[in-house]
């Protein structure tokens, strides 16, 4: 791809980004106004100040539960009940933004509302609320056609090492910048599995009902292995052609039945196996909540040179191989989708030694995007000095 840096510093005059950020009742904020710049945004202050909670806040500005994929309810402020402070029972997160020089106006609210059930009991339940330009919209999916991001937390760097579910949404993430569809596919086959699920619990023996639903869920996702094996070989591909001079070349694979068939059948007939396959294990799944298909699927990460896995690496060589997959990741959508993520990097600089801590921010730099960096210590980012722009939430 020898256009990739031309294709780089295109973009670099398409500005895409945050330029106005606030808050109301959210985590520990009652409110926070930040006017920004499309460039680096280094922030700065002590453990507990709300640093991780701007990044979660920028992340509701995409498709999905955030960064810490929290329960809704529980990122409303905390209020004082010593001052009789009333308590808040909404949390809201509003923005301004750019998309190649566009401007647009986002916000999103969460509103805590009571409902009878049938035997007339009041239930609270949370509603999320996404409004773009002040026009409701009813699927999230739609904001990524105005803002994406890419973000790495510190609970990220034992991602290799847990279950599949982290590995398996941060590759989902991945796909959605690419395929807007992606996810309101992943929704829709969690319904469909917890109303399966529920069903086969509850001793349904409808075989029509059940056939019905088994087969939507194979046709969902047969579509959402698709699309991840499509995003898979795209990064392969990229980092073949562009390897980075730094940071280490990674391979990237998929392991799952249903991925797997994809290599060498054809979607309908594999859509057919996985009904049947769903229809198999009715009885076993109420006992074992387990039932294999794309909601089993793991993402596998390997340290190209040495040929080796990512959870047998060290700390930082398990640091380094997330960052390419980022970095990769970004230049990937830049050139493809011609419009430049966010990224939200929590504490980015852990694990990492100072040529490579360094290595990132010139990185970061020479992509001319916009990344959100938090961190206790300033005095790590003086390549970016001149650079980015500092905020230290003392002074907020």
């Amino acid at each position: 791809m020898p256009y990739l840096h031309d294709k780089l510093r295109e973009i670099t005059n398409l500005k895409s980004g945050v330029t106005r950020l606030t808050l109301s009742d959210f985590r520990n904020y009652k409110s926070l106004r930040l006017d920004t710049e499309i460039r680096p945004i280094i922030i700065t202050g002590e453990n507990g100040s709300g640093k991780t909670n701007i990044l979660e806040a920028l992340s509701f500005l995409t498709p999905g539960r955030g960064l810490r994929s929290a329960r809704l309810a529980d990122i409303k402020r905390i209020t004082d009940k010593e001052n009789n402070e009333p308590k808040s029972v909404w949390w809201s997160v509003a923005a301004e933004i750019f998309k190649n020089n566009e401007e647009y106006l986002i916000g999103t609210a969460v509103q805590s509302v009571s409902r009878e059930n049938d035997v007339d009991e009041l239930h609270n339940f949370e509603r999320r609320i996404v409004k773009i330009d002040g026009q409701k919209i009813t699927q999230q999916s739609e904001l990524g056609k105005y803002i994406s991001a890419i973000w790495l937390t510190p609970q990220m760097d034992r991602l290799f090492l847990g279950g599949t579910q982290p590995r398996r949404s941060f590759l989902d993430r991945l796909v959605y910048a690419f395929d807007l569809e992606h996810a309101k596919r992943t929704a829709t086959f969690e319904h469909l599995y917890r109303q399966w699920l529920q069903l086969l619990k509850n001793g349904c023996n409808d075989d029509r009902w059940l056939h019905s639903i088994e087969t939507e869920m194979a046709s969902t996702g047969v579509a959402i292995a698709a699309a991840r094996r499509e995003q898979i070989a795209r990064l392969n591909t990229f980092i073949e052609n562009e390897p980075d001079d730094i940071f280490p070349d990674v391979r990237l694979e998929l392991s799952g039945t249903i991925e797997k068939m994809l290599d060498t059948q054809p979607a309908l007939k594999v859509e057919d196996f996985y009904a049947e396959s769903l229809a198999k294990q009715r009885r076993n799944v109420v006992y074992s909540d387990y039932a294999d298909g794309v909601n089993r699927t793991d993402f596998k990460v390997y340290f190209k040179k040495k040929n080796m896995p990512a959870d047998l690496c060290s700390t930082g060589e398990q640091k380094s191989l997330l960052i390419s997959i980022i970095l990769a990741q970004t230049k990937c959508q830049i050139l493809y989708k011609n419009f430049a993520p966010i990224l939200l990097l929590d504490e980015v600089t852990t694990h990492l030694d100072n040529a490579k801590r360094d290595a990132l921010l010139y990185k970061i730099k020479d992509l001319h995007l916009q990344a959100w960096i938090t961190s206790t210590e300033e005095q790590n980012f003086q390549v970016l000095r001149n650079t980015a722009q500092f905020i230290r939430l003392d002074n907020y």
